[in-house]
């Protein structure tokens, strides 16, 4: 199954992809009327910097999933390579919160819910891999991108 990988490397810092995933999960899906939704769109994606060098998080989508043996009430379940969340059966503990390795689960605003990356499922790239500039978020096999990567690079120092 695809997968958004993150090469840390191109990332300038410019949180394209925070502002697409925000859009993107927003009741308009348009960033202008966006700004003005009663409930603010959240992003899913984290642009942090450290030691000199931009990171972008998002869920990593994890196979045994610390978030998910964290959740008392199956609110959030792994199926089909994905961890995925049943707002429905979020009871808001902050549980998965404290689980989570990269800190990316976060609370809708006047909320108890949790909101966190669903990698855009009415799209067939997610939004914050569309609206990468440079690159540094790609979306497919990493197996595939990592050869890629490789083969970039090589061509670089021919």
């Amino acid at each position: 199954m695809p997968e958004v990988v993150v090469d840390a490397i191109y990332c300038i810092g410019c949180k394209s992809c925070e502002i697409a995933c925000a859009v993107e999960h927003s009741l308009s899906k348009n960033l202008i009327t966006a700004l003005f939704e009663p409930t603010p769109a959240r992003k899913r994606i984290f642009v942090c910097a450290a030691a000199g060098q931009n990171i972008p998080l998002n869920c990593r989508h994890c196979e045994d999933a610390p978030c998910v043996r964290a959740c008392p009430t199956g609110a959030l379940y792994w199926e089909d390579e994905l961890v995925l969340h049943a707002r429905e059966r979020c009871l808001g503990c902050g549980a998965c919160q404290m689980a989570c390795p990269f800190g990316v689960i976060t609370r809708l605003p006047n909320s108890k819910i949790i909101a966190k990356c669903d990698r855009c499922p009415d799209r067939v790239i997610p939004a914050c891999v569309d609206a990468c500039p440079t690159g540094a978020l790609r979306f497919g096999d990493p197996a595939v991108l990592e050869n890629t990567r490789r083969r970039q690079l090589a061509e670089k120092l021919v």
